[in-house]
C-alpha cells in the first residue's frame, strides 16, 4: 500500500512538472526568419516573444506589427543585432546561407525549422513548444493537427487517381516535384502529380511539357505577391484534358504553401475540389 501511494505521488509530481511553464523560456526575445515559423509561434501562444521577422509574415494580423529585418533577398544584420535576440528561428530554404553563418558568428543561438514533410508539422510545433516553454499548448496543437490530417487521409484514401498539374508560377512557368510538401498534399487528395519525376523540386517547364503530360486537372494557387502574376490562356490547347473539360481549380496558396496548422484548411479545400473534378472527368464526353 505504501509503495502504491509513493508511485501515485511520484506520477502526479511528474505530471505537474511537465505542465509547469518555464518562465525564462517564455521571456526569450525571438527573431523568426520565415512566415510559417511566425504563424506556428502564435499558434502555441508565443507570438508576443517575436521581436523581428521577415517579409510576408502576415498571419495572424498581429504579426504585421513585428519589425521587418529582410526577406528572401537577405537579412539586414544590423537591424537584427539591434533587436538583441536571445534566439533566432530560421529555415535554411528561406534565408541565405551566408546570412545564417554570420548570425552564428555573432554567437547568437539559431534553431532550424525542418519544413519538408507534411507529417512533421506536429514535430515542429512540439519543438517550438520546448524552445519557448509552452509544451502544453504545443502538444494540444500537435494532437489537433494529427487528428485532422488523419480524417482527411481516410476520407480520400479509396478515391480514384486524378492526373494533376500544379501551376506553381505562370511566368516563367514552374511546378513542383516529388520531394516537395505540395506533392505530398496532392498525394493525400489521391492526385497524381504529372511532373513528380522532374529532376528538381521546382522545375521550370513549358506549355509543350504540359500538353505532353495531359493533366486532367490544372491547379492554380492564388498567392499574395508584390509581383503581379501573368495569366496563361490555355484555350489554344484543348488536347489537354483539363482544358477540354474546363478543370481549372483555384486554391489558397497562403494556406497550402505554409508549414502550419492552416495548411490543413488548404488541403481540405483542394481535396474537395479535386474530388468534384472526378465526377466531371468520369462523365462520358
Amino acid at each position: 500500500m505504501v509503495k502504491f501511494r509513493f508511485i501515485l505521488v511520484l506520477s502526479l509530481a511528474l505530471c505537474c512538472f511537465k505542465l509547469v511553464a518555464d518562465p525564462k523560456k517564455q521571456q526569450l526575445r525571438i527573431v523568426a526568419l520565415a512566415p510559417h515559423i511566425v504563424e506556428n509561434l502564435y499558434t502555441i501562444g508565443a507570438g508576443e516573444q517575436i521581436v523581428g521577422t521577415v517579409e510576408y509574415a502576415d498571419f495572424p494580423d498581429a504579426a504585421n506589427d513585428i519589425v521587418r529585418i529582410g526577406g528572401h533577398q537577405g537579412i539586414q544584420l544590423e537591424k537584427l543585432l539591434a533587436l538583441k535576440p536571445d534566439l533566432v528561428l530560421a529555415w535554411k530554404t528561406g534565408s541565405k546561407a551566408e546570412d545564417l553563418a554570420r548570425i552564428e558568428d555573432f554567437g547568437i543561438e539559431i534553431s532550424y525549422s525542418d519544413a519538408s514533410d507534411v507529417n512533421k508539422v506536429p514535430t515542429e510545433l512540439r519543438r517550438l513548444g520546448t524552445l519557448t516553454g509552452r509544451e502544453q499548448a504545443a502538444e494540444q496543437a500537435a494532437i489537433k493537427f494529427e487528428n485532422k490530417i488523419a480524417v482527411i487521409k481516410a476520407k480520400y484514401s479509396d478515391k480514384s487517381t486524378v492526373a494533376v498539374f500544379y501551376q506553381l508560377w505562370p511566368e516563367p512557368m514552374m511546378t513542383v516535384g516529388k520531394n516537395t510538401w505540395i506533392n505530398q498534399l496532392i498525394d493525400i487528395c489521391q492526385g497524381r502529380n504529372v511532373f513528380a519525376n522532374s529532376r528538381t523540386d521546382y522545375p521550370q517547364i513549358s506549355i509543350e511539357n504540359v500538353v505532353v503530360a495531359k493533366p486532367e486537372v490544372i491547379i492554380l494557387p492564388d498567392e499574395k505577391s508584390q509581383q503581379q502574376q501573368a495569366v496563361i490562356d490555355w484555350s489554344p490547347w484543348p488536347e489537354v484534358p483539363a482544358v477540354k473539360n474546363s478543370q481549372f481549380l483555384h486554391v489558397n496558396a497562403d494556406l497550402l504553401h505554409r508549414f502550419t496548422m492552416r495548411m490543413l484548411d488548404g488541403l481540405d479545400d483542394m481535396c474537395m475540389k479535386i474530388d468534384a473534378s472526378r465526377a466531371v472527368i468520369k462523365e462520358p464526353q
